[in-house]
């Protein structure tokens, strides 16, 4: 099926988008911005745990248990990412590379399921990775998957209110071309999170 040509530039953004993430966590190189490679080393597990305040939100091994002001993990197998029922605490805890990568592989998983899959999958469903190589492989496998969903709608379903049937977002009250857009927008905003806390780590104090 052709892929309805108002549906082009979103895609193209979430490409762009999914490739300056992969190559700012895996390297050799990285585009800077000005069209200069920039020369980056893979995420490593140090950095990927890195609290750099105290009282982080991470991703932990279950049998330790949450975090600061975490009430529980979220996930399946034997780490879980610190979260809260609502109302989520205030301020927002600060997150790590671990936090932020999990929760938006978790995100493109879960809204590929709830489109193109069984429309079954939940958070206790989704198996966290304890480690960076698996982090940056859940993400590829998640953005593959969401990529698969994108290419499966009509220019009906992106007309559809619900058509995506995500049940931790607005999906249910929005047309699906307003959630591939904001879909867009969550991995431009954690990709540069996680771009500026690598950076961080490499100029922290030794």
């Amino acid at each position: 099926m052709t892929a309805p040509s108002r549906l082009f530039p979103l895609l193209e953004q979430f490409d762009f988008a999914c490739r300056r993430l992969a190559d700012r966590m895996t390297g050799p190189v990285t585009d800077s911005g000005d069209g200069t490679d920039t020369p980056v080393g893979p995420l490593t597990d140090e950095e990927y745990f890195w609290e750099p305040v105290p009282g982080c939100w991470s991703v932990r091994r279950r049998v330790d248990g949450p975090g600061p002001r975490a009430a529980l993990l979220a996930g399946s197998g034997d780490w879980g990412r610190d979260g809260a029922s609502y109302p989520h605490p205030w301020p927002p805890p600060f997150t790590t590379i671990a936090w932020r990568l999990s929760h938006l592989s978790e995100m493109l998983a879960l809204r590929a399921d709830h489109t193109a899959g069984g429309h079954a999958l939940t958070r206790d469903d989704y198996p966290v990775s304890g480690d960076a190589a698996g982090a940056v492989a859940a993400f590829d496998a998640g953005a593959a998957a969401w990529r698969k969903a994108l290419l499966s709608a009509d220019d009906d379903a992106l007309d559809t209110v619900g058509y995506c049937t995500y049940p931790h977002g607005s999906d249910p009250e929005q047309p699906f071309i307003t959630i591939v857009w904001w879909v867009n927008q969550e991995l431009l905003h954690h990709g540069a999170e996680i771009a500026l806390l690598r950076d961080l780590y490499r100029a922290r104090p030794r």
